[in-house]
């Protein structure tokens, strides 16, 4: 830490600022993004990126419109100060999705009307052409005779009227198509334009929404930009300095650090700057809403809610997005609920593992996800609470008890009509989602050599092995049984802490745990 004589001063947080004249002009803590943005531009002209919401793409690209457009009183101090050419001043088409929701063709054909009218007069040109992508290719075209600069294309939240609608296929479809009508325009127009760059939420693919534009750049796995958007640990550090005197460093990277796009990993910005105001750990993030489609879709597929923290997948498959066409991997990483754990590679092929990125993910979406699976929220949230005391106390009689009756208290009625609770996994969902929803250091599938463990839970000085068995009706006492002969305990031994051997046995018949042997070496 900085010490009184040396301590930097303090600057405004930029909560909600997406404006970067804004953020400037007010005093803001800013991370210097424009290195890599001057490496942007060097290196190529046409650009894509996805990132969750609330990362800073907004900001991102007003940093970028300000930069070509020559305002380098903004930049003071800045990379780009010294190493930007600002003689040369550029011409800026900035579109944006982000207000508004928009449910039809009509209305989103409305809305880039309203865009173009006020491009036209921002950049004083005047279109005949009465089409929309053939005013947009004239826009373009006057922009840069006009102005004897090629045109800086800068959209922003490309994709939301589609996802507004992904409900709702047809209307979804609809959209895409009236999207890539204005976006195949900017291909066509090459000889007008210095730089585009396009980003947002989802990433669709280039035949259903890019089609013919096929120099777009796609630099969301680019590790050279893994870092574009949100902010690295040195950042923190540094930038942040004078803000983290009373800050628990070690449990702001457990709760909100760990993006990756095979690079560098990131904190979620908002999460930062809420957390560095209020001074308090919360999911800042995920309460601003997880979208009901998205629990909707984790529901209708039975996802097995462990299974998401060994998830591997293609690049293909990561990159697998349209209307008729999501599978699980993508919605899960492009929404920022997974995150790149590490990159194998099968020959030249990579291979993705996925995880969820942090704490409050983890926690927040297996919260929920309880919520779908159980009828009784309020019940949850206390056998949650219970749950924690219980471990606290080793107590196992009770922990048996606990869960026991919470399967017990679910109405009959609500097992037949809902078939999430039809499968074998559900119940050990159930199970592992109340010890991630505590926040628990939970590891799935733990490998050792002699095989793998279900669920290990490393809390309070203990380690917890849990195998989890299905049985028709009565117990069978091979749960415990598989722990002991596998040898399961002996990864952990040289820890020196209490190793509670734990088999889990659940019956399809009863609807409930018939088996809770416990094994303390």
């Amino acid at each position: 830490m900085n010490s009184p004589e040396t301590a930097l001063p303090r600057k405004k947080l930029p909560i909600g600022i997406q404006n970067f004249a804004k953020l400037r002009q007010q005093n803001c803590y800013y991370v210097d993004k424009t290195p890599q943005i001057l490496q942007l531009v060097e290196q190529g002209s046409y650009y894509f990126l996805s990132r969750p919401r609330r990362f800073g793409k907004s900001l991102l690209l007003d940093t970028i419109a300000e930069l070509f457009e020559g305002n380098r009183a903004l930049f003071a101090g800045l990379h780009a100060d010294s190493f930007w050419d600002w003689n040369q001043r550029y011409p800026v088409v900035r579109i944006s999705f982000s207000d508004g929701v928009l449910h039809s063709r009509a209305t989103l054909n409305e809305k880039i009307e309203e865009i173009l009218h006020r491009l036209q007069k921002e950049l004083g040109v005047q279109c005949g052409n009465h089409s929309i992508s053939g005013r947009f290719a004239e826009l373009l075209e006057q922009a840069h005779h006009q102005t004897g600069q090629r045109v800086v294309v800068l959209v922003d939240e490309y994709d939301k009227p589609i996802l507004d609608n992904i409900t709702q296929p047809e209307i979804a479809r609809e959209m895409r198509d009236g999207l890539r009508d204005l976006y195949s325009v900017i291909k066509g127009q090459d000889a007008h334009v210095r730089f585009a760059m396009l980003t947002g939420v989802s990433k669709f693919s280039k035949v259903s929404l890019f089609s013919g534009l096929n120099q777009l750049n796609d630099i969301t796995l680019d590790s050279a930009y893994s870092s574009l958007c949100g902010y690295t640990d040195e950042d923190v550090d540094t930038v942040f300095a004078p803000e983290l005197s009373d800050i628990d460093r070690e449990q702001m990277r457990l709760w909100y650090n760990g993006y990756n796009w095979d690079g560098i990993g990131v904190y979620n910005p908002f999460d930062v700057l809420l957390l560095l105001q209020k001074r308090q750990f919360r999911p800042y993030w995920f309460e601003t809403g997880t979208p009901t489609f998205l629990l909707d879709v984790l529901t209708q597929r039975r996802t097995f809610m462990p299974a998401l923290e060994q998830m591997l997948a293609s690049e293909n498959l990561l990159s697998s997005f349209d209307v008729d066409d999501m599978s699980t991997e993508a919605l899960l990483f492009q929404s920022g609920y997974l995150t790149i754990d590490q990159v194998q590679y099968l020959g030249v092929q990579p291979r993705y593992r996925l995880r969820y990125p942090n704490l409050e993910v983890r926690a927040g979406l297996n919260e929920t996800m309880l919520r779908r699976y159980l009828p009784d929220v309020a019940a949850m949230l206390e056998h949650t609470g219970k749950l924690h005391a219980l471990l606290q106390a080793n107590d196992f009689s009770a922990l048996h008890t606990l869960f026991t009756a919470f399967f017990a208290s679910i109405p009959n009625d609500w097992y037949r009509n809902n078939p999430i609770a039809q499968y074998e996994g559900y119940y050990a969902s159930i199970f592992y989602s109340h010890f991630a929803a505590l926040g628990l250091d939970i590891r799935l599938e733990d490998v050792t050599n002699k095989g793998r463990i279900d669920m290990t839970v490393l809390f309070n000085s203990n380690v917890y092995l849990f195998e989890f068995k299905v049985v028709e009706l009565v117990p069978q006492g091979k749960a415990l049984e598989q722990i002991r002969q596998r040898g399961y305990a002996d990864k952990y031994q040289n820890r020196g802490e209490p190793i509670h051997l734990i088999g889990v046995e659940f019956s399809k018949h009863e609807r409930s745990v018939v088996g809770f042997e416990v094994e303390t070496l």
